[in-house]
């Protein structure tokens, strides 16, 4: 960042680090001995979708990559569209496996962003839940390089347990680098892997 730079109040964005997303199969055992919450093996990418080919072969090359499990009792990868158009890819794991996960949702967003479609990867997610069937989410914001916790209300309304994010806020800030902004900890409905 140069001087002008500074005089204008401009600065520079956080360069991504997916190599962050590394630090969640210990900050899961964090969070669930402070909270009580466990992985589900769910977890997924968020990427806004391109027209073309380019990106249809690169969306294949990911599937091949992540279902050559399934000979061996692997789910396959599922891609669906939200309401937003954006898609989502949901990769499957056994519950303990949380590092496998971790290595398929990595492995996703490298090839995006090598493929030279980084600019459209949004978020990756995992998936937790609690003995009375809560659901958390663990978000990475790629663009951020952070990560947020979010917690649905269980029902149809689409509510957020704040006091239960703050809670996970508190327990993982020396596990994980949780975004600071809360105006960031954007609501993911109906995603998949929570």
């Amino acid at each position: 960042m140069g001087l002008l730079d500074a005089i204008l109040g401009r600065s520079k964005p956080v360069r991504p680090d997916l190599d962050q997303l590394f630090a969640v199969p210990s900050a899961a055992l964090t969070l669930q001995a402070a909270t009580g919450f466990t992985p589900t093996g769910r977890g997924s990418v968020c990427f806004a979708g391109v027209e073309g080919g380019g990106f249809a072969r690169l969306q294949e090359d990911v599937r091949e990559l992540l279902d050559a499990d399934t000979e061996r009792g692997g789910v396959p990868v599922e891609f669906s569209r939200d309401a937003y158009g954006y898609t989502w890819l949901l990769a499957t794991h056994p519950a303990d496996d949380t590092a496998g996960l971790v290595n398929d949702l990595h492995a996703v967003n490298t090839m995006l962003q090598d493929g030279g479609f980084g600019p459209h990867l949004l978020c990756s997610l995992i998936g937790f839940r609690d003995a009375g069937g809560r659901a958390l989410a663990l978000v990475y914001l790629y663009k951020r390089g952070t990560f947020y916790p979010f917690a649905p209300l269980p029902g149809d309304a689409e509510k957020r347990d704040n006091q239960l994010e703050l809670q996970v806020r508190g327990a993982l800030g020396d596990d994980l680098r949780v975004e600071k902004d809360l105006s960031r900890w954007f609501p993911v409905w109906g995603a998949p892997g929570l």
